[in-house]
């Protein structure tokens, strides 16, 4: 009897080991429902702050591998993007984090933005990021129905500029678009990006750019300099094809200050970097390359917010093997727009389970977007 006693216990206690390394392993997919009673602001981001540093270990922990993964995934719906449909299945197949708002009425997509939020409560999965192309330049054409303001290159004064980032913050909030794809921070003699900057006079770049910034994350929206390490002194378009910079990079001047005063989103660019022995990119568009995105941007010039890349739906990007997987091992934090949301989320999986490197790697990025979404109060009611 006694022995029968002793050999319960020991089964039990197997049977016990079995089940808590299952549930560490698969973890749950709900976010834990302890109600967090902590009221980030967007300001807390980059500081040093062990109540957020908790609350992103919290969450993180409550997550399993599917839903990690998928925080770093941001299609876009509307026209140009995916049909609404198809961003409601991605969300029943929890393999997104995040939606770009692509281009609508103000109407459609406050009222998809709150069917989308429903949804992803029913199943527990984190909100989302909402971002736009709402720059002074585009920010009419993209959303039809927001208040009109003047483009970047039309822009007369630092007051202008700042009205116009408040005028824009005051649409986006009221929509539901916490993340703004703006300012473009590169010189103007670009005809793609050009007219979308505040280079129409250089040296109103950065104090400008600078302002836009300020302003816009002061009304909570997270804001991006683009296009990393520069697009206005290339002569293509990437929309179309890899562009490339030969020799020095020229528009890296227009970063560190905005990163000093706490820029938190910066967009890579589709561009190669060559003929220069510090940079260069092997024939990669900077987007999938480490040296850009980790060892410059990342070591060289500190930044520690949220790397996106541009669309990765671009000439400038489409035709590189396996692009989403390489733009995470560079250092990006969100892959934007792929051609496929789940086939890009099977791949990015596939990594993670079976590699250490890349694992960590989508880990960090997976914690930067929770700090995130914490710092901008998306995930303060969470119950």
């Amino acid at each position: 009897m006694k022995h029968f006693v002793i050999f319960t216990i020991l089964i039990g206690l197997i049977f016990q080991g079995c089940a808590q390394e299952a549930k560490k392993t698969e973890r749950p997919s709900l976010v834990n429902k302890q109600s967090t009673s902590y009221n980030f602001q967007l300001s807390n981001y980059l500081e040093d702050n062990n109540d957020l540093d908790k609350e992103v270990n919290r969450i993180f922990e409550s997550m399993d591998d599917t839903a990690i993964v998928a925080q770093l995934i941001m299609p876009a719906v509307g026209r140009l993007g995916q049909k609404k449909e198809t961003i409601d299945q991605h969300i029943k197949d929890r393999v997104i984090g995040g939606v770009l708002m692509l281009n609508g009425t103000k109407e459609e997509f406050t009222s998809w933005i709150k069917e989308f939020e429903s949804n992803n409560k029913k199943r527990g999965n984190l909100p989302f990021l909402y971002s736009a192309d709402a720059e002074p330049s585009l920010v009419n054409r993209k959303i039809i129905g927001s208040a009109s303001v003047k483009k970047a290159n039309e822009l007369i004064s630092i007051e202008e500029v700042k009205s116009v980032a408040v005028t824009i913050s005051k649409d986006l909030n009221a929509i539901g678009i916490n993340y703004n794809f703006s300012p473009v921070v590169d010189m103007s003699a670009n005809q793609t990006v050009g007219f979308r900057s505040f280079g129409a006079k250089p040296e109103n770049i950065i104090p400008w750019s600078n302002a836009f910034i300020q302003e816009t994350q002061r009304n909570n929206i997270l804001a991006t300099a683009k296009h990393f390490p520069g697009h206005g002194l290339v002569s293509g378009d990437t929309h179309k094809e890899l562009q490339v910079i030969d020799g020095p990079l020229k528009e890296l001047q227009n970063y560190p200050l905005l990163i000093k005063n706490g820029v938190l989103s910066i967009m890579i660019a589709h561009i190669a970097v060559k003929n220069n022995s510090q940079f260069d990119t092997k024939g990669l568009p900077s987007t999938c390359s480490e040296t850009i995105v980790k060892g410059l941007l990342r070591d060289s010039l500190g930044f520690k917010g949220l790397i996106v890349t541009d669309a990765m739906n671009m000439g400038g990007v489409v035709n590189v093997p396996h692009a989403a997987t390489k733009a995470i091992s560079a250092g990006c934090d969100i892959v934007l727009m792929p051609l496929d949301a789940k086939k890009t989320h099977s791949e990015l999986l596939a990594s993670y389970k079976t590699d250490k490197v890349f694992r960590a790697k989508v880990d960090a990025a997976a914690k930067r977007i929770i700090r995130m979404k914490l710092s901008l109060g998306l995930l303060n009611t969470i119950r």
